[in-house]
């Protein structure tokens, strides 16, 4: 009867109602849950009641179908994917995705999609969910570069120690001075003579000794101490030590400096290669040309033919018996020397027992004849080894000639302290500038360095001039600078904190400067988010009409970018929820009034039976 169907279409009315509360109520709930995405419900018509189906139009005019309706029925809910409001926290390990997509997580071998970034690190070091998931992504090979493909649990292994990486390219900038002056010759320092002339033959002067007659046949005489002279002209051009009873003299510097650094201590022994590791020497040999080829190469002369140009730096012994000591050019190379710079001992003959006649304790007196000149700049900077300890170079730029074309040229030497034994040079090649003072070419930018600190050796290093925007210039600068911008080596170092930038590559930190990539977070988009099943915990997984998952980065596929220290709040809007939830209390008293409305017919009903 008519009367009974008003009563099953109110209930429809409260159902619906009833159900749109509840939904109503969810949202409210959570509010304040992280990531949250709000619902709605929809309604439908029941099925109606037919009358008439209505006619069409011929000798009268068409009707209308006529239908009662059967009340109300849930056609759904719809769930609202906009984004939250994104809220900063700080905290590293929380994220929000200012985009479409979803994190990615596993957990007993089920994976589950989610837009809650509130994560942590477990006892193991890796990222999980606040209900213990893994969160996925790609790591990282040994040389710290993504590996895409297979997806992974994230680790980020605070406290890790990365091992050192050794230096392979410096680079430098800095302007150098065009119009100063070109180099001509380096410092010079002279010794006073240090040799009695008792031989035939020898490029030394000598005189005629009427109490050695032999001398005039020219055979050898025998080796002899005389005055207070250190060596004796052996008769074939070089002078040897003479002392009586054999003991071997070792010469030491110590204190000489070049643009004001030390150059080191050094020591050389006249005797055998045995005698002068037991006597803790850096060199040995039985004449002056061992002698001076060795003082050289401990104070880093060079005079190498570089490009066409050389350094002028070495050491000699003159005609007058003097020893000569020619520093390189440019006034960054200038030798600071004096006589006290140089010591000599003798094995087996303490300094105390030295008696007239035998040689004198420091023979080398030295007088500085000249300076360096020429325009130059010496900077100092240091690399690293496969160890991670740090490796001293310095480099001097020297200012060579002016060219036709307006051009420059300069030689630049490279010196370390650290290398092993006396190799204090490292390299050296030569620069050239147009007349605009940019960078033509490099020669010879190669270093390298041998090392006995257990390290990889050599060390082998590339001096990059011309870095892109920076680099090296040579233009009419009132001063010449230098200096080393930046290198790729470092020593080792703990990893200390992380961040992850906005396409969710992890960045780690670690104490000796470093930053490297820890893996990069993935995010999964879908065609249709609304089809995924909600799980509980802000976790969802595939539904059948959620279509398969994307998987990419941030910034790509539309999933966005990831905000590193924040999270994404609800997305309810209250005031429309309370509006809702008006329209829901209104329309289910307005269905309760039509239940009550058919009661009252149905009681006048009984009552015209009575």
């Amino acid at each position: 009867m008519a009367t009974s169907n008003a009563l099953f279409t109110g209930l429809t009315g409260l159902l619906s109602n009833q159900r749109r509360l509840d939904v109503i109520g969810n949202n409210i709930a959570n509010v304040g849950t992280t990531s949250f995405k709000s619902s709605r419900m929809l309604f439908s018509t029941l099925y109606a009641q037919t009358r008439s189906t209505g006619s069409a139009p011929g000798l009268s005019g068409g009707t209308n179908p006529t239908q009662v309706g059967s009340g109300a029925m849930i056609a759904g809910t719809q769930r609202n994917f906009a984004g939250g409001a994104i809220t900063a926290t700080g905290i590293a390990t929380d994220m929000a995705i200012d985009g479409d997509g979803f994190f990615i997580a596993q957990m007993n071998g089920q994976t589950l999609y989610t837009r809650d970034g509130t994560f942590q690190l477990d006892e193991n070091r890796r990222l999980v969910t606040e209900q213990g998931a893994y969160v996925m992504g790609w790591g990282v090979d040994d040389q710290w570069n993504i590996m895409e493909g297979q997806l992974q649990s994230l680790d980020i292994p605070l406290g890790l120690l990365t091992a050192a990486q050794a230096t392979q390219n410096i680079y430098l900038d800095g302007s150098l001075d065009a119009t100063g002056d070109s180099a001509t010759t380096g410092s010079i320092h002279r010794s006073g003579a240090l040799f009695t002339d008792v031989g035939m033959g020898s490029a030394l002067p000598w005189t005629w000794d009427p109490d050695n007659p032999d001398m005039a046949g020219g055979v050898q005489p025998d080796l002899t101490v005389a005055g207070n002279n250190l060596y004796v002209d052996d008769g074939n051009g070089v002078a040897q030590l003479a002392i009586e009873g054999g003991a071997q003299a070792m010469i030491t510097i110590d204190g000489i400096e070049k643009n004001g650094q030390t150059v080191g201590t050094y020591s050389f022994l006249f005797g055998s290669e045995d005698q002068a590791i037991a006597a803790g020497a850096d060199g040995w040999g039985s004449n002056m040309s061992d002698f001076t080829g060795w003082l050289g190469t401990a104070l880093g002369l060079s005079n190498d033919d570089i490009a066409g140009q050389t350094l002028g730096g070495r050491v000699e012994i003159d005609p007058s018996g003097s020893l000569l000591i020619m520093g390189n050019e440019g006034t960054v190379q200038d030798l600071d020397l004096s006589s006290g710079d140089f010591s000599v001992t003798y094995a087996g003959v303490p300094e105390g027992d030295l008696v007239a006649g035998d040689p004198q304790v420091n023979p080398f007196t030295f007088t500085s004849e000249q300076a360096a000149d020429g325009e130059s700049i010496r900077t100092s900077f240091v690399a690293y080894d496969s160890l991670g300890e740090t490796i001293t170079i310095h480099v001097s730029m020297v200012l060579q000639e002016s060219l036709d074309n307006g051009g420059t040229e300069w030689t630049f030497l490279a010196e370390s302290p650290d290398a092993s034994g006396l190799n204090g040079i490292v390299g050296n090649g030569t620069l050239v500038f147009d007349s605009s003072g940019s960078f033509v070419s490099a020669s010879n930018t190669t270093l390298t360095i041998p090392l006995e600190n257990g390290a990889d050796s050599p060390l082998v290093l590339n001096l990059d001039f011309d870095e892109g925007t920076n680099g090296v210039t040579a233009l009419a600068d009132a001063n010449s600078v230098l200096a080393a911008m930046s290198q790729d080596g470092f020593t080792g170092g703990e990893l200390v904190s992380f961040s992850v930038s906005d396409d969710g590559t992890i960045l780690g930190a670690f104490t000796n400067g470093v930053t490297r990539k820890l893996g990069q977070v993935a995010l999964a988009v879908f065609s249709n988010p609304g089809g995924l099943e909600d799980m509980g915990d802000n976790v969802y997984r595939v539904g059948p009409n959620s279509g398969d998952p994307l998987i990419t980065d941030a910034a790509a596929l539309g999933a966005g970018r990831i905000v590193s220290g924040a999270l994404e709040m609800s997305n309810v809007d209250l005031s429309q929820e309370f509006i809702n939830m008006i329209l829901a209390s209104t329309g289910y008293q307005a269905n309760s009034r039509v239940i009550n409305a058919s009661n009252e017919m149905l009681d006048q009903l009984m009552l015209m039976a009575r």
